[in-house]
């Protein structure tokens, strides 16, 4: 999923679960900020402290994308949590929607609400549990079974557009990002070199289409047994919405102090985030679908506005920390957070609800 899932949408979810907003503005921050805290810089003070974070992401055809540690640290536990079924542990890896191990995941959070970062917490399984209904059939590690016919393409013709099916064709066959030594990302990187270049890493050779959420698509993998069957990303997307919206009410009902008013019904806001989901725009377009949602059409209730989203703002003061004197300043620093958060799922994940599911990865 991209920003306008991982923040727009996951911030209407909270918001109609009565959370506050400034709340729901930290939950919804920390789950798109799991996309983008994709670079490893520390933070070192002069009274000799230093604030130290792995990243959570990479950019899509980043070369630490084929470093099988890192694959193990970042892509299984934060985008592509394993879903348990199958033969063999390169199969059971393979990310299922809503699966059991995502639902323990979810549950063992909630459970952490007492904690400083447990907002952040929330955010980051927002963002995992999100990606189950998005990732589902592709695994966070170089693997045979992540590899597909790159010419099988299908996309429904009846329920998706001629306009935005050539523009996805068009994409796939420009998908690339500029180069630079810093970032360690190639150029011109087509679908099938995707796939090769990380390894048969995720849906790389997918390209944005499991994130896409109006689009209807189908493709061959290679291994003969698999069958993707039609993708229907406006119904699944749907119900990580519901299944989000559910989570947020579940916390709002153990977590003291964080709600402003009562709970809307999944049931008033369906149509709406249907129209939304099923729009067939570019993410910079869906964003302002869901902006326009809650500032003119009220799906929130009249008097709400979608605020900013707070990633940026939390960088800045990452960057800002860098040779102050005082280490203790971090604690309280909202990025500090965010880190807290993500150790504590990264090690709960692999560690803990991973172990406990008969898959040692990490």
């Amino acid at each position: 999923m991209q920003k306008d899932m991982h923040y727009y949408g996951t911030y209407v979810m909270a918001r109609a679960a009565g959370i506050k907003q400034d709340n729901a503005q930290v939950i919804a921050s920390a789950a798109q900020f799991v996309d983008d805290n994709a670079a490893k810089k520390s933070v070192e003070f002069k009274d000799g402290g230093a604030l130290h974070s792995r990243p959570t992401a990479h950019h899509a055809i980043h070369i630490k994308n084929i470093d099988k540690e890192d694959q193990r640290l970042v892509w299984v536990p934060f985008h592509f949590l394993p879903g348990n079924e199958g033969e063999g542990l390169t199969e059971r890896l393979i990310c299922r929607k809503n699966s059991a191990i995502s639902i323990a995941m979810k549950n063992n959070h909630l459970t952490r609400h007492e904690e400083e970062f447990s907002d952040e917490l929330m955010g980051i399984a927002a963002h995992v549990y999100a990606d189950t209904f998005s990732h589902y059939g592709f695994s966070g590690i170089s693997s045979r079974w992540n590899k597909i016919d790159n010419d099988s393409f299908i996309f429904d013709e009846s329920k998706n557009s001629a306009e935005i099916i050539k523009y996805v064709k068009k994409r796939q066959k420009e998908f690339k990002a500029k180069y630079t030594e810093e970032s360690g990302i190639m150029e011109n990187i087509i679908s099938w070199f995707a796939e090769t270049f990380s390894g048969a890493l995720g849906h790389g050779a997918a390209c944005t289409f499991p994130d896409r959420p109006y689009l209807i698509w189908k493709f061959d993998y290679e291994e003969p047994e698999r069958d993707s069957g039609w993708r229907d990303n406006p119904a699944t997307f749907m119900e990580a919405c519901e299944a989000l919206h559910d989570m947020f009410c579940q916390y709002a009902q153990v977590k003291s102090g964080i709600t402003d008013r009562a709970a809307t019904d999944f049931s008033v806001i369906r149509e709406k985030v249907d129209e939304i989901l099923k729009y067939e725009g570019s993410e910079k377009e869906r964003i302002a679908k869901w902006v326009g949602a809650v500032n003119e059409e009220n799906i929130l209730g009249p008097g709400e506005t979608l605020p900013e989203y707070l990633g940026p703002k939390w960088l800045g003061e990452k960057a800002d920390m860098d040779g102050d004197p005082n280490s203790v300043k971090a604690k309280d620093m909202p990025i500090y957070q965010f880190y807290q958060a993500a150790s504590y799922h990264r090690h709960y994940v692999l560690r803990n609800l991973l172990p406990d599911n008969e898959l040692v990865v990490a």
